[in-house]
C-alpha cells in the first residue's frame, strides 16, 4: 500500500474508533486527525472540548470503554461537592478530567491557540498522530426546537437529546479560519487518502465541512475521499443521529448520509444493510466495531478501498 498521509475527520466516540484502528495501521506521522469543534462550550467558567478529549483519551489508551466519554479509573469528588453546594452537575465532569480543562482554560486565557494546547497535551499523553482542531476560531453548534434555539451540549447532555430537532446551526463558522496545519497537509501534494469517521453527519462533520476552505481543500487535495456510514443494519450505533434524521425528515439510511456528503466522496464503505441506492463507489464491509481487532480490520479495509480509488 502507498505511503503517505492519511487525514481523517472525526467526531467523538463513533471517530475515535476508527481513528485508533488507523493510529494501530498506520505510523504515526501518517496520520492528521481533524477533530470537530462545534460541540465547545464553556461550562462551569472552564473551556470543554468534548470530541478532542474523547480523540485524546481514545489514542492515548485512557477512554473510558463502559461510559464512552472521559477517563477510565476515574473519581467523582468534584461532582459530589458540586451537587452538595448546589451548584450545576448536569455535565459531568471527572477529577482526572477536570485537570485538562482547568489547564487548557489558563493556557488559553494567556493566549496559546486550542491547537497549541491540543498538541501538547497529545504529546505528554504519549498520542503519537497529530490530533487538531478544525479552527482555532470558535464555532458553537447550535439545535433549534419548538421551544427556540438551545446550545448543543444543553440539548445533548442536559436534555438527553429529547427535543425535537427543527434545525441546526454553527454559529461563528463563517468568520472560522481552517487551521493552518491542516491546510497546510491537504495543499502539501502527499495526502493519500481522506477518511470521514463515521461520527454523526450532522453535528461533528458538518461543522468541519462548513469552515471557510476546508471543504474545497479536501475535494483539491488529489487523494480519494472515502467515508464510512454511521448507520449499520439500518440504524444508529450511538447517539441521536437516527433521532435527528428522522426529525428532519430525512431516511434512517446508509444513503441518506452518502447524500448528504454529495459529491465530496469518491468512495463510501457500508455494511451490507445499507448498500442500496448510493451515487458514489460502494465498498461493502462490516463497519460495527466493538472490539480492537474490528477497529483494525475496518481501518485496512478503509485503506484498501481508498488505495483502489486512486
Amino acid at each position: 500500500m502507498s505511503s503517505g498521509l492519511v487525514v481523517a475527520l472525526s467526531g467523538g466516540v463513533g471517530g475515535a474508533k476508527l481513528a485508533l484502528g488507523l493510529s494501530r495501521v498506520l505510523s504515526a506521522d501518517e496520520l492528521l486527525v481533524v477533530a470537530n469543534t462545534g460541540d465547545d462550550f464553556e461550562h462551569l467558567g472552564l473551556s470543554i472540548c468534548p470530541d478532542i478529549d474523547t480523540l485524546t483519551y481514545v489514542l492515548a489508551g485512557l477512554d473510558n470503554p463502559v461510559t464512552g466519554w472521559g477517563r477510565r479509573d476515574e473519581t467523582w469528588s468534584f461532582m459530589e461537592t458540586i451537587t452538595a453546594l448546589g451548584g450545576e452537575d448536569w455535565f459531568r465532569l471527572g477529577d482526572r478530567d477536570l485537570a485538562l480543562h482547568v489547564e487548557r482554560t489558563k493556557r488559553l486565557a494567556a493566549g496559546h491557540s486550542l491547537s497549541q494546547i491540543t498538541g501538547d497535551v497529545c504529546r505528554r499523553l504519549g498520542v503519537g498522530p497529530r490530533v487538531l482542531p478544525m479552527s482555532d476560531d470558535p464555532v458553537r453548534t447550535r439545535v433549534r426546537s419548538d421551544d427556540g434555539w438551545i446550545d448543543f451540549q444543553d440539548y445533548f447532555v442536559r436534555q438527553q437529546c429529547r427535543p425535537v430537532v427543527r434545525q441546526l446551526a454553527f454559529t461563528g463558522v463563517a468568520d472560522a479560519r481552517p487551521q493552518p496545519e491542516v491546510m497546510a497537509a491537504l495543499g502539501g501534494g502527499r495526502v493519500r487518502a481522506v477518511v470521514i469517521c463515521p461520527s454523526n453527519p450532522f453535528i461533528s462533520i458538518e461543522p468541519i465541512l462548513s469552515v471557510p476552505g476546508l471543504r474545497a481543500a479536501i475535494e483539491n487535495c488529489g487523494a480519494p475521499v472515502v467515508a464510512v456510514s454511521p448507520i449499520v443494519g439500518g440504524r444508529a450505533v450511538k447517539g441521536p443521529t437516527a433521532k435527528m434524521m428522522q426529525e428532519l425528515g430525512l431516511a434512517v439510511s446508509s444513503a441518506t448520509v452518502a447524500a448528504r456528503y454529495g459529491d465530496l466522496l469518491d468512495g463510501y464503505v457500508v455494511d451490507a444493510a445499507g448498500s442500496g441506492d448510493i451515487k458514489t463507489k460502494v465498498h461493502v464491509a462490516p463497519t460495527l466495531m466493538t472490539t480492537l481487532e474490528d477497529r483494525e480490520a475496518l481501518a485496512r479495509t478503509v485503506l484498501t478501498f481508498a488505495h483502489s480509488l486512486t
